[in-house]
Order: structure tokens, then C-alpha cells, then sequence
């Protein structure tokens, strides 16, 4: 199966790059990618993995708005004021019982929660995201798209939100807000043969990702890189976090839902490796040594994950990001996808090649990595709250 799809890359729309890393005497990190079948121009739909650009935007948002008392950590609320937005005053899932940035960020990192997605993009709103990209040299990635169904009119509102403190005081508030810039969409990007539409009626034609969102494969790897070695990559291509930011990020890109007691998710069915997906296989467990900070997407048949892993035990790094499309019979929406069987057993086998082989690579310096050992929660083996079974993601 893996030489299958290796040979026939096309067929499976798959795209690689791996990056290998060498430190200097310095331990400063030096960057090498090697392409597979990487083109801009061969789009495959990102998912979830839009959450990662979304959770560094909100950090930088909330940076700079510069009012007291306003952090990752403070609650919110999300009000109503146009064609189907939902409001949002609480979180059942978080510590306080109120939503927050913080805690949209685990939940989209832990397992990919699409309503922490959904608020954040509000928060952010779509027209500062796109230019904030934009300007930061991913000019070829486009979010446009709640996970909510909406019309692109309902995508370009965003609802009012406001800050509060523990009585309830407003802090801060943020009206709705409307993108009025002009979107650049391509008339078409036909995939598949065939699609159910929301109505459930099979169209005989290839659906149009022209409006969908959209981020290359070279623009997450850059992404991700430009999250964790900020250093690495040209100053406008940097987000403006704080040291305390990127560790937050850091930690909850390689936490897992069984050391997180809010959310507590059910870890048989969320398990350590479930969205890990390079090291994913039916044991479902993670190796002891290795920490894998990442951000996985699927949908509609595509598989994608942006992967920095590390050993400890073997002082071992390297990045990987690919993306594959398992859909044999080309209909969309039909929710019969090969990812059991073909996407995820391929995504397993490339991250232990890649994984074996940079073990036994020589380095010319061995890396520190010491400032990637994160201090991670821990359940409360008491703690008898239900737990979470069926998230939407």
C-alpha cells in the first residue's frame, strides 16, 4: 500500500516535505526541506489544520489590544447580530465554566475542536486574519470559512464579543465586525467526479473548492516553524507573542487529552496518538522518549498533518508535513473515505521511515532540546466528572 500510493502521487493528490535540522556549535537550528510532489497549485482542502494560524492570531490580537486585564486567560462572551450566528456565554468544558482564548486553544489543539475554531476566527475577524497572513508573506493562504455551514456573506460578519472580569464587569467590548475587502477566489477547483450537496442529492460533477479555505503545504510547514522557531524565519514572518505565548502554545501542540483535566476527554476515544497522526497505528499509544508538536487536518477525504517531532532519549528532531486524499470512489460527502485503510496507515509508515532513519543519522553537533520539555498537566485520578465522548471535530 505504501509503495501504492509513493508511486502513484498524483492518483492520491499527496505532497511531502520533510525538513531535516542540524545545529552549529551555537545550537542554533539550520533548516533543509526536501520536496515530494510539492505544488502551490495543487490544492487540497486544509481542515483543521487552519486552527493552528488562528490560535497565533488570537494571541497577537489579544497583544495587541493592550488592555488591562485582558489575556488568554480572561472570559468571554459571544453575542448575536446577524443571519445565524450563535451566541456563546458559556463553556462547560473549561475550569471557570466560561470561554477563553486559552481554552479554544486546547480544545483546537488537543483533539480539534471546531467550535474553538469558530470562535477565535469571530474574535480575530476575517478580514485581520487574511491581511495579518497576507502580510506576513502567506500570500497564497486564504481563511474565509467558519466550520458552521455559512454563506459567504455570514463568513465575512463576525459576532460581537466582550471580555469580563470575575463579577462580570465588562472589560472590553468588540461590535460585530465586516470584512469589506475584495476576496480573490479562482473561478474553479474541481475535485472528484461527484458530490452530495447540503440537501443530500448526488450532483454528477466535481465539487468547487474555489471559495473553500486554503493553505499550502509549503505555508503550514512555514507556519509551524515560524511558531516554534520564531528566530528561524524573517522578522515580518513572525507573530508578535510573548516568550510565556509560545510555551502555551508549545504545550498544548504536544499535550495530550489524557494529562488534561479540563476538557476531560474520554481517552478511549480520544486517545494519545489521536491526532498525532505519523505516529498514529492501532496500538494507539505514543512512544515514551518522543513529543509530537502538531496540527492535523481531515475532511472530505484529505488527511494532512505539519508534524516538529523530537527524541529526547536519542536527542532527535526533524519536521514533516504531508497531505494525501484517499477517496476511491471520487464522491464527495458520501463519507466513505479510505482513511483506515489507506490514508492513515500511509501517514504511520512515512513519519517511522523519516522517524528511523533520523535516529541513525549523524549530527555534526548534538541538539539541546531541553527547551522543548514542557511542564504538562495531570489528571486528578479522583476527579469523577463524565467525561467528554463525542466532541464536534
Amino acid at each position: 500500500m505504501f509503495q501504492q500510493v509513493i508511486t502513484h502521487p498524483n492518483t492520491y493528490r499527496l505532497q511531502v516535505i520533510y525538513t531535516q535540522i542540524n545545529r552549529d556549535k551555537s545550537n542554533t537550528p539550520h533548516f533543509t526541506n526536501y520536496y515530494f510532489n510539492v505544488d502551490t497549485n495543487l490544492y487540497f482542502y486544509p481542515a483543521s489544520t487552519v486552527k493552528l494560524p488562528l490560535a497565533a492570531l488570537s494571541l497577537e490580537k489579544l497583544n495587541e489590544l493592550h488592555k488591562k486585564g485582558i489575556n488568554k486567560y480572561t472570559s468571554m462572551q459571544f453575542d448575536s447580530a446577524y443571519s445565524r450566528q450563535v451566541i456563546e456565554y458559556n463553556d462547560s468544558t473549561s475550569q471557570s465554566g466560561l470561554p477563553s482564548i486559552a481554552q479554544f486553544i486546547r480544545k483546537a489543539f488537543l483533539i480539534s475542536d471546531n467550535d474553538a475554531y469558530n470562535r477565535m476566527y469571530q474574535f480575530v475577524g476575517q478580514q485581520a486574519i487574511n491581511r495579518k497572513l497576507h502580510q506576513k508573506g502567506y500570500v497564497h493562504t486564504r481563511i474565509v470559512r467558519q466550520f458552521m455551514g455559512f454563506t459567504d456573506d455570514e463568513n465575512r460578519h463576525t459576532n460581537p464579543v466582550r471580555f469580563i472580569d470575575e463579577k462580570g464587569n465588562i472589560l472590553y467590548e468588540q461590535p460585530m465586525r465586516y470584512n469589506i475587502d475584495s476576496m480573490y477566489y479562482p473561478e474553479t477547483i474541481p475535485i472528484g467526479k461527484a458530490y452530495y450537496n447540503r440537501n443530500d442529492s448526488l450532483v454528477n460533477e466535481p465539487m468547487n473548492f474555489a471559495r473553500q479555505n486554503t493553505i499550502p503545504l509549503e505555508d503550514l510547514q512555514q507556519l509551524l516553524q515560524s511558531i516554534l522557531f520564531p528566530a528561524s524565519v524573517p522578522a515580518k514572518q513572525r507573530f508578535k507573542l510573548t516568550k510565556k505565548d509560545y510555551q502555551f502554545l508549545w504545550q498544548y501542540l504536544s499535550q495530550y487529552p489524557s494529562e488534561t483535566p479540563y476538557p476531560k476527554y474520554d481517552t478511549a476515544v480520544y486517545y494519545d496518538s489521536y491526532v498525532k497522526f505519523f505516529f498514529n497505528n492501532e496500538t494507539h499509544q505514543m512512544p515514551n522518549n518522543v513529543r509530537v508538536f502538531n496540527k492535523v487536518g481531515w475532511s472530505y477525504g484529505f488527511l494532512t498533518d505539519a508534524s516538529y517531532i523530537v527524541d529526547f532519549a536519542h536527542n532527535t528532531e526533524f519536521m514533516l508535513a504531508a497531505t494525501i486524499y484517499v477517496n476511491k470512489d471520487d464522491t464527495l460527502n458520501d463519507d466513505q473515505y479510505e482513511y483506515e485503510t489507506v490514508g492513515h496507515p500511509f501517514l504511520y509508515q512515512l513519519g517511522q521511515t523519516i522517524y528511523n532513519y533520523e535516529l541513525h543519522r549523524p549530527r555534526p553537533y548534538p541538539p539541546n532540546l531541553s527547551e522543548f520539555k514542557m511542564q504538562y498537566e495531570h489528571r486528578d485520578a479522583n476527579d469523577r466528572r463524565p467525561s467528554i465522548k463525542d466532541a464536534d471535530n
